[in-house]
């Protein structure tokens, strides 16, 4: 099976899933790793890897509609029978979504439905977690719908929020929970363990 792995940054979700196959763990290929940034050091993880790279800006379309068409055409071009959010700082539109209904996969650095939606993303997460006072936060893998961190759930874990952690501890404490879970998740679809019944995702 071929993923196209979005990216904005990092990559460092991007590369547990090239260990992971790399270690035969995840029995997939990487058809493509598109950026909506330019510089994203995800790019430069793919490169070494050998994996094709794309950077769609979104300010270099006259319209929406023109880097949809972009997007979907670069994802059906490379044959990714699952899109992997890992990092993708930005919203799909319900064109793109539809498209690929029930192929996309998101990563989200909290215990979805709480500490999500919009403007919830990356440090800012963990922020808003550690402001609000709460003893549990976590990692949620989901199936990507209409909404912003709206679709079924596929995977979550819980970790301990402790009086100790900074924004930097408890970031870094969650990235390595979404390392495993992202894995976790894209192989239980790989495998065609997934079934969604309703907001309920069901392992086969």
């Amino acid at each position: 099976m071929t993923l196209g792995v979005l990216i904005s940054g990092n990559g460092s979700n991007l590369q547990a899933l090239i260990d992971a196959i790399n270690s035969k763990y995840l029995s997939a290929r990487i058809g493509v790793v598109i950026s909506n940034r330019n510089g994203a050091y995800g790019l430069v993880r793919a490169k070494h890897d050998h994996i094709p790279i794309k950077v769609l800006l979104r300010n270099e379309f006259d319209t929406e509609d023109k880097y949809d068409e972009a997007l979907i055409n670069t994802l059906m071009e490379h044959k990714a029978d699952l899109i992997v959010l890992a990092g993708f700082l930005s919203i799909l539109s319900q064109r793109v979504v539809n498209v690929f209904k029930g192929r996309i996969i998101n990563v989200h650095p909290s215990l979805i439905p709480a500490f999500c939606g919009k403007g919830y993303y990356g440090k800012k997460v963990h922020k808003a977690v550690l402001d609000y006072g709460v003893k549990l936060s976590g990692a949620t893998v989901h199936f990507v719908d209409e909404g912003t961190d709206t679709g079924p759930i596929i995977v979550q874990e819980a970790v301990n929020v402790e009086e100790s952690d900074d924004l930097e501890s408890l970031s870094q404490k969650i990235l390595t929970l979404e390392h495993r879970l992202l894995v976790e998740a894209v192989k239980m679809f790989v495998e065609q363990r997934l079934a969604i019944e309703g907001r309920r995702v069901k392992t086969l």
